[in-house]
Order: structure tokens, then sequence, then C-alpha cells
């Protein structure tokens, strides 16, 4: 095992050099340039790319715990994790008391140097990670939404502080509801009911993971299986990461293949298949020397392996055995 630090061209010439695989976690962007380029030398890949996670509350879904994952999902890491919670759908009974929670306990949210234990939220990456927070919630704001909550960077702290936000009466005209974010903002739509949430979820052009809150939990399952993301955790958010037995990978932009589970294991493994013949003597029933009567014995067999009665396949074991003891092969 090796490690090799470096950007753009590092990474190029590690495509060069013909790996049996790669995998990538990383941007759209780069994750497209990577597999064009490994395309050209037929490398398989296994890519895992961005996020804009959905968050699904229903009216019946326990509001306190919900609004506390939310705000965790959310914020934890800064919001800077391919599975942060970036777009929540919460039904229209369930909005203000949620709405409320949430901008509570994001409040409560303690800043400053992560190595301090008594600290929730550290820094941003990097400048130019701000500056596309800022972009999405201006964007967001001159197109009627509404910051409750944070917003503002804290130079108090540091260059690369910005505060919880939590922002309403967004929509999909919006930057913040289509683009990832990749940052502490909580951005939550009011919608009519869980049929509109789900269409909301499912307008996006990613697809990596997804929750959904609700005390019915056959509902709930039933909702998650219409969701078009890699993963869905219901009465949950995010943490399946930490499950060995679970894969992890998305679709649409958010990547193609799996890592984690046993499917991440076979990612990392070439398959073949090696048949050895139990019966070398046999001749095979569908080498040459065809005729009529091996039709009408390969019918028998077929009725003798899928007729749906036991009498039915009985009766054609007869005429099936002919198939394979005939002496008219070549």
């Amino acid at each position: 095992l090796e490690t090799i630090l470096g950007e753009g061209p590092v990474g190029a010439a590690l495509v060069e050099a013909s790996p049996d695989k790669i995998i990538f976690t990383g941007s759209v962007r780069t994750g497209r340039q990577v597999l064009e380029a490994a395309s050209k030398r037929m490398i398989p890949c296994v890519l895992e790319l961005g996020g804009k996670d959905a968050m699904l509350v229903l009216a019946d879904a326990d509001l306190e715990k919900a609004s506390s994952a939310a705000v965790w999902g959310g914020f934890t890491n800064c919001g800077q994790a391919c599975l942060s919670v970036e777009r929540v759908y919460v039904e229209k009974p369930a909005a203000t008391q949620f709405i409320e929670s949430c901008v509570a306990k994001a409040k409560r949210i303690r800043l400053g140097n992560g190595l301090d234990p008594d600290v929730e939220m550290g820094p941003m990456i990097r400048p130019r990670q701000i500056e596309i927070v800022e972009d999405q919630l201006r964007d967001a704001v001159n197109k009627g939404a509404r910051i409750l909550c944070g917003g503002n960077r804290r130079p108090d702290l540091g260059e690369y502080f910005f505060e919880p936000t939590v922002v309403v009466d967004v929509d999909h005209r919006m930057k913040l509801m289509e683009e990832e974010t990749f940052g502490p903002v909580l951005a939550i739509q009011t919608v009519e009911d869980a049929e509109e949430a789900m269409e909301r979820a499912n307008d996006s052009s990613f697809g990596l993971g997804a929750s959904v809150w609700t005390r019915d939990g056959r509902r709930g399952e039933e909702i998650a299986r219409r969701l078009v993301a890699g993963a869905v955790m219901v009465n949950d958010v995010a943490s399946y990461f930490g499950i060995c037995e679970a894969p992890h990978g998305g679709r649409r932009n958010s990547g193609l293949g799996r890592t984690h589970s046993r499917l991440g294991l076979l990612e990392m493994v070439q398959v073949k298949y090696i048949d050895v013949e139990r019966l070398p003597g046999l001749h095979k029933a569908w080498w040459f020397g065809y005729s009529r009567a091996l039709a009408d014995a390969i019918d028998a067999f077929l009725q003798f392996v899928f007729a749906p009665k036991w009498g039915m396949r009985l009766r054609s074991l007869r005429g099936s055995l002919r198939a394979l003891f005939r002496g008219d092969r070549i």
C-alpha cells in the first residue's frame, strides 16, 4: 500500500499508469474527467461523487427527534459531508413546529476549534467553499427565501467559520435546492403531502442518500422504495455509512458502483467463472444432429423443468430423456 499526495496532474498520471481499477471520491466535474480518461484505457471505475440528500418529514413524524436529526445531519462536520442533509421537505401540518425546533437547536450549536471537546462545529475547509455557500444564499434570498438564523461568517472565531443556517420559503428555482452546497445550511420547503415530498426529492440530478420520517414504519419503507437514491433510511439519517454491511453509492450524478459491504468487496476483485463438466462422457443434447424428434424431445424437457404441476412434469419425463439418449449426433 502506497500513499501519493498531489493535485490534478498526479491523478492524471495515476490513470495513465493503467491500474486494474479506479475508485474515486470527489466532485461530479472531476469524476467525469476521471471516467473519460479511464474509458480510453478500458479501466473500470467506482465513482462516489456529490450529494444533495433529501429528508422527508411527514405530518405524523416524531418532530422532536426529526428536528434533532435534521440539525445533526445538516451541520455535522460543518455540513461538509457527501451524506449531509441539504434539502428538507416537511408536510404542512408539521411545518411550523418542525421549523421552529430546527431554528432553536441550530442556535444552540457551539462553534469553535474542532480540537476542543466542548465544540460542536468547526471551520469550513477553505475560502472558496464559503463563497459557494454565500452565493447560494444570496441567490435564494433574491428569489424569495428567508434566512431564519445564521447566514453570516464568524471572523471573531477565524477566517473559515460560518454560522449554522436555516432557510425557508425555498423552491427548485434556487441554486440552494439544485446544486451541492457542502456547507452548514439547512434548506426547508413546506409541501402539501408525501406525494409532493417524493416528487420534489426525486427532482434532482443527484441520488446519493435520503431519509423518511414517520411513525408508520411500513409507510416509510414504501416511500423509501420510491425515492431515487443509493440508500434511504427510515427515522434515521446518514449513519448507515458506519454499518459495514450497508453498501454505499449513488445514482445519477452521485456516481457509479458501490463501496462498503459485500458489494463493495466485489468491486475490488476480478470475477471469473470456471465450469468443470461433471459428466464428461455425455454428449450435449443441444449439439448438432437436429431433427423434428429432437425438437419434440427438447419441448418435453422444458415441460419437465417448468410445467406448473408435477403431474405434467412427470408425463413429460420420458419424452425429455430422448434428447439425451439419441444416436443421430454429429
